[in-house]
């Protein structure tokens, strides 16, 4: 992708900003690509869609990279970023009459060399309510710390402990029997 959002006729003291900020953006794709791109997917459950909407990600991001403070860390707000685009995705009438199951063996696989060989704990966090499977798979699935989920959806710390703790709960009375053999 190549986002160079220069007009024709630029003084040259705009080159090196659009550059350094297209150059910003390009470093940003590689670190956090992946991890959007697998969070998108288990939003909207089809690749296709989960692919537009981190490419939309980076567009708003680029869009509004001047408005990025420094106040979170890059992760989070780019998470912030693509959550919410996942939702504006969800809230579309088309996605509304899509049947947008598809099987979690295709899933895009992580950078890092994990296998799961067994999806129960998956899809018992795929159902959790929103709100619980949020927290959970920031925290567990994008290892992010707790201040960082707490800016990438918005929210205070202490509610994004007691979200994890709810969640957590929730988790262990679904998986109980699957995970403890007695």
């Amino acid at each position: 992708m190549n986002f160079v959002a220069v007009p024709d006729k630029v003084s040259e003291d705009c080159v090196p900003a659009a550059r350094a900020r297209e150059a910003l953006l390009q470093r940003m794709m590689a670190q956090y690509g992946d991890a959007l791109l697998r969070m998108a997917y288990l939003y909207l459950r089809d690749a296709a869609l989960a692919e537009d909407a981190v490419q939309e990600t980076f567009v708003k991001a680029y869009t509004h990279l001047n408005q990025f403070r420094g106040e979170s860390t890059e992760k989070s707000w780019l998470m912030r970023i693509a959550i919410n685009t996942c939702k504006d995705f969800q809230r579309t009438a088309w996605l509304r009459f899509v049947d947008r199951r598809t099987p979690l063996d295709a899933l895009p696989e992580p950078s890092a060399d994990f296998h799961t060989p067994d999806d129960t704990v998956l899809r018992a966090v795929m159902r959790l309510p929103e709100r619980d499977k949020q927290v959970i798979l920031l925290r567990y699935y994008q290892d992010m710390k707790i201040g960082e989920i707490s800016d990438a959806l918005g929210i205070p710390e202490p509610t994004v402990v007691s979200r994890l703790k709810r969640a957590r709960d929730k988790l262990h009375r679904k998986l109980e029997r699957w995970y403890f053999d007695e």
